[in-house]
């Protein structure tokens, strides 16, 4: 399926968070800087995590009937939504999904503070496996539980689990959630099946839930094959809230839907009791006819963005291999975020962030934002034209001979 992907579209006057606005101590405010106006001296944004490319042309039509429609109120899903939804994991993921099972949410962050809130209590802990998705750290401080890292361990350029460091923490009888990033943003690791089944393994025989962040599960480079949490058996599946969403994987993010998964009944109605309590009934009217769309005739569009995905991965791999060497890749297995190692150039974090934003004028999210283990590292959004991808390598390469 051939769509073009390589022509930038202006997102300036969009209320784009990624292209015009910039993060100051926590605080989103207004910036110019990435604006086309400023010709090839402005910064390139390539932080936030949603795609520079036109979602799929059946979504964008669907919607457009429903704007046709004129009347935009309060909305449900109904048995078309569940119906797609479910045929969608049953095809991609082979995961036979219950529409009982299914619990809509305004997006993964808000479910994860949900979460938080109802299934501990102030001074619990909730275990990550750092560098992770800093949201993580944001959701379980807020709702008075701390934060416990079972760091990923980094060798030979790639990710693995610690599972002998989770035994230990998950035995703290303090310790009450998991939150699984799979696969993990920001390393790109598919976690394959056996170190999932032995995460279910520890985390039921301690009594941790596992709430399986699941949003990037559909974002997978060519030949590697994704293993949903809940498949692996009913020591999984009773032991798990599911985390999904179309909004990354169909560049949907702004439409505020997202499905929770929840096999086992008990943990589903405590969910569901939670989720009253904080006030977020109800569907967004687009992100309903989106995601119906999107399920039902986004697969090829979504086949061909992560072809052109891979293709930015290896040109940015040969690129660093020949031009900056001491920059290497930690290879991508899923995601359209690449993770970086910029440890050879001997930078502190704040060193490095100046070096990426105000001498390459590229604004990337740094890698110590992840906790602590991703200090030296940054992250890429590559899911934008080859074009701005092959200036910000470009970019990098100037800065860092310079170091």
């Amino acid at each position: 399926m051939r769509i073009d992907f390589d022509t930038e579209i202006d997102r300036e006057g969009t209320h784009s968070i990624k292209w015009e606005f910039h993060n100051h101590g926590g605080v989103a405010r207004q910036w110019d800087k990435p604006s086309r106006r400023h010709g090839a001296d402005r910064t390139l944004a390539m932080w936030v995590a949603d795609m520079d490319f036109r979602c799929p042309e059946p979504v964008i039509e669907a919607m457009r009937a429903r704007v046709e429609h004129g009347i935009f109120g309060y909305s449900n899903k109904t048995d078309g939504y569940y119906d797609a939804v479910c045929a969608w994991f049953a095809r991609r993921q082979g995961w036979p999904v219950e529409r009982d099972w299914i619990v809509t949410t305004p997006g993964v962050v808000p479910t994860l503070n949900v979460v938080v809130r109802g299934f501990t209590q102030p001074g619990d802990r909730v275990i990550v496996q750092q560098p992770v998705y800093y949201p993580f750290f944001r959701v379980t401080k807020n709702n008075g539980a701390e934060i416990v890292s079972n760091g990923l361990i980094y060798e030979n350029g790639t990710y693995r689990m610690d599972l002998e460091d989770l035994e230990r923490k998950a035995a703290d009888p303090k310790a009450k959630l998991l939150i699984l990033c799979s696969p993990h943003n920001p390393v790109g690791k598919v976690w394959g099946g056996d170190e999932l089944r032995a995460v279910a393994e520890i985390c039921a025989r301690h009594g941790v839930l596992v709430v399986a962040d699941e949003i990037h599960g559909d974002l997978l480079h060519p030949g590697v094959r994704f293993t949903p949490f809940a498949t692996l058996g009913a020591v999984a599946a009773d032991n798990t809230i599911v985390c999904t969403a179309p909004s990354k994987t169909f560049n949907l993010a702004g439409l505020h839907t997202s499905n929770v998964i929840i096999p086992n009944a008990a943990i589903r109605e405590r969910f569901q009791a939670a989720l009253a309590a904080a006030a977020m009934p109800g569907m967004n009217p687009f992100g309903i006819v989106a995601t119906e769309a999107a399920y039902r005739e986004g697969e090829p569009w979504l086949q061909a963005v992560m072809e052109y995905v891979a293709g930015n991965a290896r040109r940015m791999t040969e690129y660093f291999a020949a031009e900056a060497p001491r920059l290497k890749v930690v290879q991508p297995e899923g995601t359209y975020l690449l993770w970086f190692d910029c440890l050879a150039l001997g930078l502190d974090q704040n060193q490095l962030e100046t070096l990426m934003l105000e001498r390459a004028k590229i604004y990337l999210d740094e890698g110590y934002i992840f906790g602590p283990e991703g200090a030296g590292f940054e992250r890429i959004n590559i899911a934008c034209p080859r074009s701005i991808l092959d200036e910000a390598l470009v970019r990098i390469a100037n800065a860092v001979r310079d170091v």
